[in-house]
């Protein structure tokens, strides 16, 4: 029984990463293609349903290694930079721009 699990995953696995590399490739050549300033509807479902959880989770860990280091930021006084790259780029990455662009 526990054989048949395994590649049952393994097949799943497989399958779920060749239509998502297959997914993203098509949206990359759909937004070189756009006549207008507006993102199209593929790449405002894949920022959605993709790229804004990533960012979120990107938020949180970020928020939680930037506690972790302060202190050794603070002795090196590059705390800015460290709220920056570890909290503010990836809150402004989730939140602060609009859906569907991802550059």
């Amino acid at each position: 029984m526990g054989e048949w699990i395994k590649r049952t995953l393994v097949v799943f696995m497989v399958v779920a990463m060749v239509f998502t590399t297959t997914g993203f490739s098509a949206l990359g050549q759909d937004r070189g293609l756009k006549l207008d300033n507006k993102a199209p509807a593929e790449s405002m479902i894949a920022d959605f349903a993709v790229m804004r959880p990533l960012g979120i989770g990107a938020t949180v860990v970020g928020t939680a290694f930037f506690i972790v280091s302060l202190p050794f930021s603070a002795l090196g006084k590059n705390t800015g930079a460290a709220w920056d790259k570890m909290v503010a780029d990836p809150f402004n990455f989730t939140f602060a721009r609009p859906l569907g662009e991802v550059d």
